[in-house]
């Protein structure tokens, strides 16, 4: 009985979440938020964990609700609190929302919660990668209240990480199965300074992680690992023979032996001399630098062209550039990757633009997220492609992101085949190139 009662704890243990609260919710909603998780009981995929409530990451552009860090994945938790219970929440991620047919009007912030989400996923993606922490995913659970009978995504949408979800367990629950799904789980040193990444004073032991179903590490096999074998110097090759054994030896060359020799020997001298005759020559030059690797999510960006300009009207086009005319900016980064997704080629072009304040970024990104407004050129069009490059980007997908006074605008072609802006694959690739840094 007593074996069966231990069976029992151990397996409690193992399916409940642990949880840590560093301040009050940020929303009337969080509540809520904090009640479903605590709920959450035997997951099929997602089992243990840890959710920390009430705290603000580094670069996150607003409190958080909650951040749930799973084995297979990390999700920031938004709560948003409607004007009253809602029957219907439309909710796209590039125009505003509708509650019962009528329009979610926002006066400050993004256009819509869902952009928010996105965008405080990146800014955690980010704060983790400059850490060099393990690359994993980080997505979004928006949570609308305090009541939503039907929410309803477009399907294209669900693709960019992001699941907006009613105040229940079940559903919260089930966006987080959909969402924590990387290729391995994370080792518990990485979590440990993930946790310290949202608060310094969050600490848990390495039994407290191996309890909600972090590894000890990340299972490398050394046992496959190609290796070859150096031989081991001694000094018995190094030993030299006496001197009496090499006059012996010299002695018994034929004339014509020792002709070929010194004739050697003076092809040695002349090398010598010409070696020394040609040192205050210039230096060869170094050969090429290697192209900068960037990974996202387990998606490798070569970078292949970079640029820093302070002339962004001159850099752009359309209602952008009439924007930077009244505007103008402090600098502006762009670049070109080369990247694979599922074995087909594809290009992103990234561009930074650094603003004077937070506001005036807050009105670029509406101007440049809009259809038909324009953009920032990119390096291709200006003529700095490469071969086997694109020839432009027309018909790119797009995902523009705002981090303080800072705006990202991402695009995403296919090198190979032609592409659309819908297309889920280029979508997917311009979210994870909004986590992409130029390399000078």
């Amino acid at each position: 009985m007593r074996d069966r009662r231990e069976r029992d704890a151990r397996r409690t243990l193992e399916v409940v979440m642990r949880l840590v609260r560093l301040g009050a919710e940020p929303t009337q909603v969080g509540t809520d938020i904090r009640a479903a998780i605590s709920a959450w009981g035997v997951g099929g995929s997602v089992l243990g964990g840890v959710a920390v409530f009430g705290c603000r990451p580094p670069g996150s552009p607003r409190p958080l609700d909650a951040v749930i860090v799973l084995p297979r994945g990390v999700i920031v938790v938004l709560g948003i609190d409607l004007p009253e219970p809602a029957l219907k929440v439309d909710a796209p991620l590039q125009t505003p929302w509708t509650i019962d047919g009528w329009p979610l009007v926002r006066t400050e912030g993004a256009v819509n919660p869902g952009l928010e989400g996105l965008e405080s996923a990146a800014a955690l993606a980010r704060s983790l990668q400059s850490r060099g922490l393990e690359p994993l995913p980080v997505a979004a659970i928006v949570v609308v209240g305090p009541y939503a009978g039907q929410v309803t995504q477009p399907t294209t949408d669900l693709h960019r990480g992001v699941r907006v979800v009613s105040p229940n367990t079940t559903t919260i629950l089930a966006a987080a199965r959909e969402l924590a799904t990387y290729e391995r789980p994370c080792p518990i040193e990485p979590v440990q300074r993930l946790l310290r990444v949202l608060d310094e004073e969050c600490e848990l032991s390495v039994a407290e992680l191996a309890d909600e179903g972090f590894p000890e590490s990340d299972g490398t096999d050394l046992a496959t690992v190609d290796t070859m074998l150096i031989p081991k110097y001694t000094e018995k090759s190094a030993d030299r023979l006496p001197l009496s054994r090499v006059s012996s030896s010299l002695s018994r060359f034929s004339p014509r032996t020792k002709l070929i020799a010194a004739v050697a020997a003076l092809v040695l001298i002349c090398g010598v001399v010409g070696v020394w005759l040609t040192l205050d020559r210039p230096a060869a030059s170094p050969p090429p630098r290697a192209a900068p690797i960037q990974r996202v999510d387990g998606v490798e960006f070569v970078q292949q062209v970079t640029t820093r300009e302070t002339d962004c009207a001159r850099h752009s086009f359309g209602d952008v550039q009439r924007w930077f005319e009244q505007r103008p900016c402090r600098s502006l980064t762009r670049a070109v990757f080369e990247a694979q997704v599922s074995g087909r080629p594809a290009a992103v072009s990234v561009a930074i633009v650094e603003l004077p304040d937070q506001q005036a970024a807050s009105e670029l990104r509406v101007v440049a997220d809009s259809v038909g407004t324009g953009g920032v050129t990119d390096l291709v069009t200006e003529g700095l492609g490469w071969p086997g490059g694109p020839d432009g980007f027309d018909n790119a997908a797009q995902a523009v992101q705002q981090d303080g006074n800072q705006v990202r605008i991402v695009q995403t072609v296919w090198r190979q085949r032609a592409s659309t802006p819908e297309d889920v694959g280029l979508r997917a690739l311009a979210e994870r190139g909004l986590r992409l840094t130029p390399q000078p």
